[in-house]
């Protein structure tokens, strides 16, 4: 049989049972509509507990056409709680189909009956039911719901998929609100509490006077309450101390309840381990530094009625206002669960340049003094940290730290006392960590950010090349809270489903004016075209319709049954004639075709990548391809793009910075030339200048056959990652090293060219608890030799092998699309493969070479 069982039974309340007239089973015969036949047999039975509130559910009591009186065993009590519904009431449409004076499904305020109360005394007591007041329909149109009475079942909380797979979470959907309403059953009775006028009076029985359809009453519970027992109080926050080696356990039941502590006239909202910051050296600490673990500790949410009891896992019952008149130990001594101060106190949060007093768009992270989140009172609470699965303008460091950007000025609800805030703008202004006092007098906290590295005034700009799955104008938030110019934001297919394919109008670029007051920020919408084996490639900033198919050859990139129609350099060559920016995404993976592209000139950029790992810098791995292709001469700049596909990554993590020339306005058309020039540089934080004999990267100087001495001269800086250590790269290899302070240095070499060369200047750094990283890289500056030219055999070979990778799958398991394509396809792959090979026979490089690649000269 069905069974209301929310949670905990409260000790204020204890059921009384109600000798029914109808036989449960016999419900459906009883004179009830067919839809209420249908569905008698999810109707509850046996003990249950609705809201806390325990019942004894038998027999039901059907009135409908004759009252019905029952006898009781004499109660005395300030509130009795009735478990009841009604039946459907069918709406009479006239002559012409419509409802006149339609008082809705529900029959909104309609007398339904009328409840007596018989004292002991021989006084009674009468109580009209209304519905959609006292009582509610078992089955109802959404929106049909009751103002005096809630459904049996009490709101909990949902997990979300990616945390819990859970019969709860009937949908991925309806799992990220994180909350239900649990009345949507087939079933719904509906709890009513009547004030008792006189409590001092035993009753002893009840008379139910029906007035208008059916009425089943299920249970009656008598108890009592200090203020109406079906309503909760807002949201407080308390601390569960678990025992000595206790592990916390998260996942809820099927009743949406934790194994630990519940409520009974309430609901544990959200449980969390408590985070443990440095709020002693708050003011010290590094911005996005990421807080311990509490091992022993919990913070939980709830909701409650002032009568409410927690229950402890292991049977002990503690009264809510007994927590809340309880501080909790920050060791984790004494009671086992403490209050939390509530978060009540509505404050503006203002965050203005300091030169112009003006407000400007902002990272934000605010918690108290036990590690609670304080969020924005429009942005999220539980930031969901999942692909695809949060659009909100956030960032949540490894599930951990949350932040969120604001435009400048937002509310919050925080707690009186201390309050730690966190807020930042890129990599040229510093980052700000303050504690503010709250007290009942404050209704604003203004935190002043200065810029204090002018790369943006000495024409650099910023951008990440690689941002998917927002909206434009978040994107447009996110990029200006994090002090980052430029967001690309790719639209593209994963199997069959296409995202921001609809904000692609190859034309337009939001922003830098117009959404964007300031005229430094602007998203523009590309593409990024994927093939599963052969690789990846943004196409940024073209005119014109989009690129498509954007997607070719199978999952997980295309939709099973894709054939292989196109190839990357085929994309990029389009992307060309559009007007657009060609990047190699993620460089070095997918690690195949793009080789045949780099030999053939069609690629602008490769990216380092972040993938939302704040504290790794740029992966070697990543460079050392890079250097490869460098060491054969082929020119490509580097970029920053995070590929950002969830709030677990922020934009600009990793970032391109490309300096306009100094006639040059901020525009995208512009920042494009630059990138195509390569007078670039990739950082996590740390921002460069470099020249070699006064021209930047990306610059091609030519000398004679003779060779000399090249001057460096660089120059680096950061508010964020600390310095530790400047290098020359030479040629794939580091020719210099110096030691360097955490926030600036500055210098000069001097560098014998006696053949053909390239150089660039690559950052050490990292905050003082975590490894040492490459946070950033500047592109090269080539150096021409007369009669030297740039090719490493044995990266040369390498290359070739990439291509005649991507040939072999083309040859044999790629899916054709049809014979021309075929051999369209090959013919683009050959034609860079015998390119290169060619240069390296006439310059005496031979090698060994693959069954599919050999000719009759090496034999």
């Amino acid at each position: 049989m069905p069974r209301v069982l929310d949670g905990p039974a409260s000790p204020h309340f204890h059921p009384i049972p109600l000798p029914g007239n109808v036989a449960r089973a016999a419900l459906p015969q009883s004179g009830v509509s067919s839809e209420m036949a249908a569905a008698a047999e999810h109707a509850p039975s046996g003990a249950c507990v609705a809201w806390g509130i325990p019942f004894t559910v038998g027999d039901p009591i059907v009135v409908g056409a004759s009252p019905v009186t029952v006898a009781l065993a004499p109660t005395r009590a300030p509130w009795l709680i009735w478990l009841h519904t009604s039946d459907l009431r069918p709406l009479a449409p006239n002559a012409d189909g419509l409802i006149p004076a339609s008082t809705g499904q529900g029959h909104l305020g309609e007398r339904a009956a009328d409840y007596v109360m018989l004292y002991e005394d021989g006084s009674e007591e009468r109580a009209s039911i209304r519905r959609r007041h006292q009582i509610g329909a078992f089955t109802r149109r959404w929106g049909e719901n009751c103002f005096q009475a809630v459904a049996d079942h009490k709101p909990h909380p949902l997990p979300a998929q990616q945390e819990q797979v859970s019969p709860l979470s009937r949908s991925w959907g309806r799992s990220q609100t994180r909350a239900s309403a649990a009345d949507g059953a087939p079933w719904v009775n509906w709890l009513w509490a009547w004030e008792n006028p006189h409590p001092e009076r035993a009753i002893v029985g009840l008379r139910f006077e029906p007035a208008a359809g059916t009425v089943v009453i299920f249970g009656l519970a008598a108890g009592t309450a200090s203020e109406q027992p079906l309503r909760w109080g807002v949201r407080r926050k308390a601390c569960l101390t678990l025992s000595e080696g206790e592990a916390f356990l998260r996942d809820l039941d099927e009743h949406g309840l934790l194994q630990q502590v519940q409520l009974d006239m309430g609901q544990v909202i959200q449980a969390t381990p408590r985070l443990l910051y440095p709020n002693e050296s708050w003011s010290a600490s590094y911005n996005n530094q990421l807080p311990a673990v509490s091992t022993q500790q919990v913070l939980i949410e709830y909701t409650a009625h002032p009568d409410a009891c927690f229950h402890l896992a292991d049977g002990r019952v503690i009264s809510a206002r007994e927590v809340e008149d309880a501080t909790p130990d920050p060791k984790g001594l004494g009671k086992p669960l403490g209050s939390i101060p509530p978060a009540q106190q509505r404050v503006t949060i203002r965050a203005v340049d300091k030169a112009s007093g003006q407000p400007v768009p902002v990272k934000l992270h605010a918690h108290g003094a036990w590690g609670e989140y304080l969020a924005a009172t429009d942005r999220h609470r539980l930031i969901n940290p999942a692909w695809y699965e949060d659009y909100s303008p956030e960032f949540s460091h490894q599930g951990l730290h949350q932040t969120a950007y604001i435009p400048g000025e937002t509310d919050l609800d925080l707690p009186l006392g201390s309050v730690y805030l966190e807020v930042s703008k890129g990599f040229e202004i510093k980052p700000v960590r303050l504690v503010a006092d709250v007290t009942p007098a404050t209704r604003e906290i203004v935190v002043e950010i200065e810029k204090v590295l002018p790369w943006r005034e000495r024409g650099w700009v910023t951008a990440d090349t690689h941002v998917h799955f927002l909206a434009p104008t978040t994107a447009l938030l996110e990029g200006s809270g994090e002090g980052v110019n430029i967001i690309n934001l790719l639209a593209s297919q994963w199997g069959e489903l296409m995202t921001n394919v609809g904000d692609f109008d190859g034309q337009n670029a939001l922003g830098a004016a117009a959404a964007d007051r300031s005229g430094e920020y602007l998203v523009r919408v590309g593409t990024e075209n994927r093939q599963h084996v052969m690789g990846h490639i943004s196409l940024l900033g073209y005119r014109g319709r989009a690129i498509s198919p954007m997607t070719t050859g199978g999952p997980d990139e295309s939709a099973l049954g894709d054939p292989i129609e196109i190839l990357l350099t085929e994309w990029a060559r389009q992307c060309k004639r559009q007007g657009g920016l060609v990047v190699l995404p993620h460089f070095p993976n997918p690690r195949a075709e793009h080789a045949a592209s780099i030999i053939h000139g069609d690629i602008d950029a490769l990216e380092m990548t972040a993938w939302g790992r704040l504290y790794d810098g740029i992966d070697p791995y990543s460079v050392s391809d890079w250097y490869r292709y460098l060491n054969c001469g082929y020119l490509v700049a580097a970029v920053g793009g995070t590929d950002k596909m969830s709030s677990a990554t922020a934009v600009g993590t990793v970032r391109t910075y490309a300096r306009l020339r100094p006639d040059e306005p901020f525009t995208y058309e512009n920042w494009k030339a630059a990138v195509r020039r390569a007078e670039t540089f990739v950082t996590y934080g740390p921002l460069v200048e470099f020249a070699v004999e006064g021209r930047p990267a990306g610059s091609r100087i030519a000398m004679s056959a003779s060779g000399g001495t090249v001057n460096v001269t660089w120059q680096a800086a950061s508010v964020t990652v600390p310095l530790s250590r400047v290098e020359l790269v030479v040629n794939g290899e580091v020719r210099e090293s110096v030691a360097v302070g955490p926030w600036q240095a500055a210098g000069h070499w001097s560098v014998k060219a006696d053949k053909s060369c390239w150089l660039a200047l690559l950052v050490r750094g990292h905050y003082e608890d975590k490894p040492e990283i490459i946070a950033a890289h500047t592109s090269p500056v080539m150096v021409s030799v007369e009669g030297s030219e740039l090719l490493a055999a044995a990266d040369a070979v390498t290359i070739l092998e990439q291509v005649e990778g991507a040939l072999a799958y083309l040859d044999t398991i790629g899916t054709r699309a049809d014979e021309a394509a075929y051999k369209r396809m090959r013919l683009v792959l050959v034609s860079a493969h015998r390119a290169l090979h060619n240069r390296m026979h006439q310059l005496g490089h031979y090698h060994d070479h693959t069954p599919v690649t050999d000719h009759p000269e090496h034999h």
